[in-house]
């Protein structure tokens, strides 16, 4: 009987006594378990339980912290997404369309509309890399910008004093590159300043034909200070004319439908053909930043196919300066028909 209890009934015993240490959180170490030497079918047995123990409990504990870092992440989303306007100012003279669509948890594409007493400003930036880390110097100049917009007049200003306050404060592998205009509301004229982002693109209503412009300047975050490098310009802007700036999401999505090896990018090329392809305004010989912005999504989300791969964050703002005789009711709808989107939606 002794040998009984003491090699075969206390070693199920403390196994049991394991196992419910386990289910209430308290297993500790692989060693716990008693495993006799003489019997090798019951030592194999509790080996293999007191390893199966040991086992769940590094998983279980890989997925406790995995739940505390997507809770983490999802709080950070949440901050962010706060920062975005959730109504666009506009202005009676502008008509702006715009969104952004990331690719993941956290986004790193930004986009704002700031009025102040004399000056309207529509922004489209893109940080460099992906993750927390991107996201993060997205909310800063997102922040900075909206607040020395209140400050400064010039775009070179904004972005000049933005880039002094973020450089000291993240790793030289962090950017972000901004395309910021600058509406005077008073002259009704237009301004650019870029800090190394994509071209702005104009289509001119008179010649019915789009046309880019180069942004210039360098990203923020990339020297200590780039003032020199950036410049306001005065660019020509007329009634019925319409200003686009996206991000590179947009120029750089691929065909990736296609599996025979010739993927493609969406490039400028075809932007400029989606937006001088968009349709007039209903019964009119002018197009609208909603056309223009619906026929850019339908024409990218064609292009990218059924089962896409969204590698990047998407960003898209469309300006339309307005006649006084535009009447919305004559705009394209906002939703666009079934037809003429596939998988790819804002």
């Amino acid at each position: 009987m002794y040998f009984i209890r003491r090699f075969y009934y206390a070693p199920i015993q403390q196994l049991e006594y394991t196992v419910k240490k386990f289910l209430t959180g308290q297993f500790k170490n692989q060693k716990t378990i008693y495993t006799p030497n003489f019997n090798p079918s019951i030592d194999y047995i509790l080996k293999f339980f007191s390893k199966t123990l040991f086992t769940l409990k590094n998983i279980k504990s890989e997925f406790t912290h995995g739940k505390e870092i997507k809770w983490e992440v999802e709080l950070a989303r949440e901050i962010q997404w706060k920062t975005f306007s959730k109504k666009l100012t506009t202005i009676p003279e502008l008509d702006l369309v715009a969104s952004s669509k990331p690719a993941g948890e956290i986004g790193w594409d930004s986009y704002d509309a700031i009025l102040t007493d004399d000056n309207y400003y529509v922004y489209v930036g893109d940080a460099t890399g992906h993750g927390v880390g991107a996201g993060f110097i997205m909310m800063m100049v997102n922040s900075l910008v909206h607040g020395f917009a209140k400050v400064f007049k010039s775009g070179a200003d904004i972005l000049g004093h933005t880039n002094a306050i973020v450089k000291p404060r993240i790793k030289a592998n962090l950017l972000m590159t901004v395309l910021l205009i600058r509406w005077n509301i008073p002259e009704k004229k237009l301004y650019m300043t870029g800090a190394g982002h994509e071209y702005l693109m104009i289509y001119k209503k008179a010649q019915k034909k789009c046309f880019k412009i180069k942004s210039g300047g360098a990203a923020i975050g990339m020297v200590k200070n780039i003032d020199k490098l950036l410049q306001e310009r005065q660019i020509k802007f007329e009634k019925d004319d319409v200003a686009i700036l996206y991000s590179d999401g947009i120029t750089e999505a691929i065909n990736n439908n296609v599996k025979d090896g010739s993927q493609e990018f969406f490039w400028e090329d075809r932007l400029m053909k989606a937006i001088e392809g968009a349709p007039d305004a209903n019964g009119q010989d002018y197009k609208t930043a909603r056309s223009i912005y619906n026929n850019i999504s339908i024409e990218l989300s064609r292009f990218m196919g059924y089962q896409h791969v969204q590698l990047d964050d998407i960003t898209l703002a469309v300006i339309h300066y307005k006649w006084d005789k535009f009447d919305p009711a004559n705009d394209v709808p906002a939703k666009i028909p079934e037809e003429f989107i596939t998988e790819w939606r804002w």
